[in-house]
């Protein structure tokens, strides 16, 4: 701590402790400098030091510190009111509202008391002469918390009745406590209409909007407005998460998880902020706290859960199921203090309620990554209701219950339906456990058949015992149909040319079999269709065009397949499936062929025939390769139409990595057309089912990344803010590329600025710059290291942005980028004069900044285009130098320097004029700038002639231009071309009209 010497510095010492996180270290140094404040006998240096730990210990967990620093201000108000200015007296009134919100936070601080401290605020207020607004609101909150409705109606009503003066809380504050009352009473919609001004930003202040984003997620969720729930989470919880102060809204927003499907987020939440399980500053928000702690670990005992260990207070393990037992008798232990104290049951039934909320929602995906606890198995895609489990379960299935079993395997594979696996799983469990139940041999080669088909790289043995089965059932064409998928599995495995061999036989006798009679086209088409897959793996194989060799022999057998079974489907589905199989095949030679519209074509075919024949989920596959190629062919319309058509058609039995897949793609194409709102919907699908498919830190990384850009087209700043760091956590260089690692990082550092961290924004900026430094191309470094300058200048490191303006100018200047150089020079003046309060070196800046200009003007040669660029940033220069040099002259330099200043600075603004006028209409609205800036100058060099000839220069440059457009859009709200932007140039007018009355005035001194 710097040393205090006086009034000064100690004011000094608070302002800078004033801008220090919230916590107990801020508050030990408001301590230290009462102490401080003491030792130099002023008594408003006291004053001031007592309201300034005041407020940190408002700002803080220590709320129950305030009691005596406020009481001894109290004392010394009532013996010397004289000693207080007029700021502190405000402030000490204004403090009331803090005494009373406190005592009612305190359950040990009696009724009594805090009833007798809101007469004495009514009291002194009335003598202050102060509206009773405060008094009414403070007596709502005592009547609300203590669960007297009618009297907090009645003081609701006064409240809303009064003045507003100064004494009222601000608009954001008052908006919330409003709000929050219209939704505890039920009355979600009104909640949102008080709150909608401040969740705008046209109301704000140290804890708004933190405060109202968290009371409106559930009303949100209740009014079925999940989007904005997400969003308000998103934004809301990146900004109470370093304030130590608002543990009441940063609960709000563990709930918010609990209540969503996201337990996991919610786990982290609580892992970041272990002192709120112990802090015991504020009662009421720690009894917040645990109660909504109770309700997550509730969740993950209902999920099964409960042992699993989980973050808590320090100093011990904790699972589930033990912090939710000690955090609910925690919680209502505190709230028996509390109602003991009120003489009421309203604070416990509170509690009780919270902790006992049910879901508002399955799953709301969030957007950001949140690793789930170690047995939590992923929920599943939304399913179709699998057939029900055989009577009696597994062991207790007799005969009867088999044959149904049976019937109903049967039916579900004749139809592809997504459950005949399971259903014939269960035919074989219920085989297995009725030994005394003979199994014809028909029934026994299906149950192989079909448990062949889940054994994988296993399946061959199975599939030749299911051929001897069938043999025996006196089926020799199903025989070979199983005997063909065997040697199909060969092939699988890479032995293509055994596989070829092992099919040679089954497809000369069932063709034989066929012609004779022996067998029908299902068993036909089976070995047909095996033979034509194992021809089709040597096309897999093959890199680039398919040979002849490879492609002639699968096509031709691919032809014969649907020879064999066009015109004889009728209604059997298995081989509807097989022609559209057999399309999608052609599809694929003709892709690798080089014919990739034909290849389209046919994909489309197969996709139709696959919906035709009830079986869409079939239909995935060939409309994902569809919407691939429509996109390489430029048909857009085509990809987007084929992408949904393919998430339409999965349903529910969509894989949820085939999802996330699709719904990114999607995201792609929708927002290359410009839809950056829907885009962000589907890459938010896509991240939400790549965490459920364990593919999260890869796949779902990179939807985060996407999401994160759409976000950030829209300016959702925040949301985008927690997205981007989420996605950083998993992007890595080696996995997805270190261009999308420095775009995310770019991405991050744009929000940070836009939420003024510039800091963090600088950080960001640097990061991605080192990974650019060494790319080929530089144009990506040199931006990023000026917009690194700039957030390191706007965080106050100087210095630090100087170099890095300096070295994305010598980045510009190798790169041959004239603007960006002039631009990196024009900003270190800036910096120089703010920092060093010598003009020189921001001239030789600025001076160096016309030079480059006009250098580069010469060099730039017959090319119209680079010449009027360089032009208007000519002018731009001109003008920053006039603006710079007027700033720079001091006002305790004498008379001749200041004006030899202006008159220097007048000079470069008639450059800068000059050369606006020489681009003509384009640079209408820098031109007219430039000019007024110049006549306010002539003004303050005592030239009331040549100002007001500068004014009206620039209403008659207005009058032309509105004059110019009459007749097209009108000239109020005419933009068209972009040289007039009618906002601005209504401005322009009106100071020229400000700038002439000045002359007028200046004339008759």
């Amino acid at each position: 701590m710097s040393e205090i010497t006086d009034f000064d510095s100690l004011r000094r010492a608070m302002a800078e402790n004033g801008e220090q996180p919230e916590g107990p270290a801020r508050n030990a140094r408001a301590e230290r400098l009462l102490a401080e404040a003491e030792k130099l006998k002023i008594p408003l240096a006291v004053i001031e030091a007592l309201g300034h730990q005041l407020k940190v210990y408002n700002y803080s967990s220590e709320k129950a510190k305030m009691f005596v620093p406020f009481a001894r201000l109290l004392r010394m108000w009532d013996e010397r009111p004289e000693d207080f200015d007029a700021y502190e007296t405000h402030s000490l009134h204004w403090v009331f509202k803090w005494m009373s919100a406190g005592m009612l936070d305190q359950p040990h601080v009696p009724l009594a008391s805090l009833e007798k401290w809101l007469g004495e605020m009514e009291h002194r207020y009335r003598l202050a002469g102060h509206s009773e607004r405060a008094v009414r609101s403070a007596e709502f909150s005592v009547a609300a918390h203590v669960g007297d409705v009618a009297r907090a109606e009645r003081a609701f009503a006064a409240w809303l009745a009064a003045d507003r003066d100064a004494m009222a809380d601000c608009h954001a504050c008052e908006l919330h406590g409003q709000g929050w009352w219209q939704a505890e009473r039920g009355r979600d919609t009104e909640a949102l209409e008080l709150w909608a001004p401040v969740l705008e930003g046209e109301y704000t202040c140290a804890h708004e909007p933190h405060g109202v984003l968290a009371s409106s997620l559930l009303p949100l969720l209740r009014l079925g407005r999940p989007d904005e729930a997400r969003a308000h989470h998103l934004r809301g919880f990146r900004l109470v998460r370093s304030m130590e102060s608002m543990r009441g809204a940063y609960a709000a927003h563990v709930e918010f998880c609990a209540l969503t499907g996201n337990e996991a987020r919610g786990l982290e939440l609580l892992a970041e902020r272990p002192a709120y399980f112990t802090d015991e500053g504020h009662p009421r928000s720690k009894l917040e706290f645990l109660s909504v702690v109770a309700l997550l670990m509730g969740r993950l005992g209902e999920l099964g859960l409960g042992g699993e260990r989980v973050p808590g207070a320090a100093g011990r393990e904790w699972t589930a199921d033990e912090l939710a037992t000690h955090a609910r008798a925690e919680a209502l232990a505190l709230a028996a203090r509390f109602d003991e104290r009120n003489g009421t049951e309203h604070v416990s039934e509170r509690a009780r309620a919270r902790m006992a909320r049910t879901p508002l929602a399955e799953r709301l995906p969030l957007g950001v990554r949140a690793s789930r606890p170690a047995s939590a198995a992923p929920r599943p895609a939304p399913a179709a209701a699998a057939p029900v489990e055989e009577a009696g379960g597994a062991g207790g299935a007799g005969e009867a219950d088999l044959t149904a079993l049976l019937v109903e395997a049967r039916r579900l594979s004749d139809a592809l339906r997504p459950h005949a696996a399971e259903a014939w799983a269960r035919v074989a469990r219920a085989a297995a456990a009725n030994e005394d139940v003979e199994l014809a041999a028909r029934d026994r080669a299906e149950i192989a058949d079909h448990e062949a088909t889940g054994l994988g790289p296993r399946s061959a043995d199975a599939f030749e015992r299911a051929a001897g089965l069938y043999a025996e059932a006196g089926d020799p064409g199903e025989a070979l149909a199983a005997r063909a998928r065997a040697a199909y599995v060969r092939a699988l495995d890479g032995e293509v040319d055994e596989a070829l061999a092992a099919v040679a036989e089954p497809y000369d006798r069932v063709l034989a079999l066929y012609a004779e009679g022996g067998t029908e086209v299902p068993q036909a088409a089976g070995v047909l269709m095996a033979r034509a897959r194992i021809l089709m793996r040597r096309v897999h194989e093959t890199e680039g065009p398919v040979p002849a060799a490879v492609g002639t022999p699968a096509e031709s057998a691919v032809r014969e397949l649907l020879a064999l079974v066009h015109g004889r489907a009728g209604d059997d589905v298995r081989l509807a499936a097989r022609v559209a199989e057999g399309h999608a095949m052609l599809a694929e030679l003709a892709t690798r062929s080089g014919e990739p519209q034909t290849g389209a074509e046919l994909f489309a075919r197969a996709a139709a025939e696959f919906v035709e024949a009830g079986v869409p989920w079939f239909a995935v596959e060939y409309e994902a390769r569809l919407a691939g190629l429509a996109h390489e062919l430029g048909d857009m319309a085509e990809a987007e139409r084929a992408l949904r058509a393919a998430l339409e058609h999965g349903g529910p039995v969509l894989e949820a990595i085939g999802r996330a897949q699709l719904h990114l793609q999607l995201a792609e194409v929708v927002g290359g057309r410009g839809e950056a709102a829907e885009a962000a919907e589907h890459a938010l699908e896509s991240a939400h089912w790549a965490d459920e498919a364990g593919a999260g830190p890869t796949f779902g990384a990179w939807a985060r990344h996407q999401l994160g850009g759409y976000l950030v087209r829209q300016g959702r700043w925040a949301e985008a803010a927690e997205v981007l760091e989420s996605a950083l956590t998993d992007l890595s260089a080696e996995t997805h590329g270190d261009g999308a690692v420095v775009q995310t990082q770019w991405w991050l550092g744009d929000c940070l600025s836009e939420l003024g961290e510039h800091g963090d924004a600088a950080e960001r900026r640097l990061q991605a710059a080192e990974i650019a430094r060494h790319w080929p191309e530089q144009h990506d470094h040199a931006t990023l290291a000026h917009l690194a300058a700039e957030s390191l200048g706007h965080a106050g490191l100087h210095a630090e942005a100087d170099r890095a303006y300096a070295r994305a100018g010598e980045l510009w200047r190798d790169l041959g980028n004239v603007r960006g150089l002039i631009r990196s020079l024009r900003a270190r003046a800036w910096l120089a004069l703010r920092t060093e309060q010598d003009t020189d070196v921001a001239r030789a800046l600025m001076t160096s900044a016309v030079e480059e200009c006009a250098d580069a003007f010469d060099a730039a040669g017959d090319d119209a285009e680079a010449r009027a660029r360089l032009i208007a940033e000519l002018g731009d220069t001109h003008r920053q130098f006039g603006d710079l040099l007027a700033r720079s002259a001091a006002e305790d330099a004498d008379d001749d320097a200041i004006r030899a200043t202006l008159d220097e600075a007048l000079s470069q603004m008639s450059e800068a004029v000059a050369v606006f006028v020489a681009l003509g209409d384009s640079a209408l609205s820098a031109r007219t700038g430039a000019e007024l800036a110049a006549g306010w100058l002539e003004c303050d060099l005592g030239r009331p002639t040549q100002a007001a000839a500068r004014a009206r220069a620039v209403l008659r440059s207005c009058a032309d231009a509105a004059e110019g457009l009459e007749g097209l859009e009108g000239f109020e709200g005419f933009e068209g071309d972009g040289r007039v932007d009618s906002e601005t140039m209504r401005a322009r007018r009106a100071e020229a009209e400000q700038l002439l009355q000045a002359t007028e005035e200046s004339k008759g001194r």
